[in-house]
């Protein structure tokens, strides 16, 4: 099971559940790929809320690598999603939230909703301090 406290998730491909982790290994291997500087440039990149499907590939694949699984791009490539299209999407971006931490109910690892924020939706801003004024 995921510990989504480590930044895991828990994601269903081909019928089977795999955690995925984009461990710190990882996210240097996304920022190679993707020509990013730095981790802030490849959060503000997935902020967008644009995702290709070489994208997805990409992140789900070294999300895989990095919960200790021997997937290369071309078999990630291969899989299927047991919510289609959208199911790929959804890994993404709890995995990317999971990473970034931008919500703290993020989801308990294993599928509920994504981060508004890297779907790129408008998230309201809450007063850390209500009352005080």
């Amino acid at each position: 099971m995921a510990n989504l406290h480590r930044g895991e998730i828990e994601a269903h491909f081909d019928g089977r559940p795999y955690a995925l982790c984009l461990t710190l290994g990882a996210l240097a291997e996304l920022e190679a790929a993707f020509g990013d500087e730095d981790m802030l440039a490849l959060a503000n990149r997935f902020s967008t809320g644009r995702l290709s499907a070489r994208d997805a590939i990409r992140v789900i694949a070294a999300g895989l690598r990095g919960a200790g699984h021997d997937f290369t791009d071309a078999d990630v490539a291969r899989l299927r999603s047991d919510g289609g299209a959208a199911g790929f999407v959804d890994a993404v971006a709890r995995l990317l939230t999971a990473t970034f931490g931008t919500r703290a109910e993020a989801d308990d690892g294993r599928g509920a909703s994504a981060d508004p924020a890297l779907l790129g939706e408008k998230v309201p801003t809450v007063d850390p301090s209500p009352g005080r004024r």
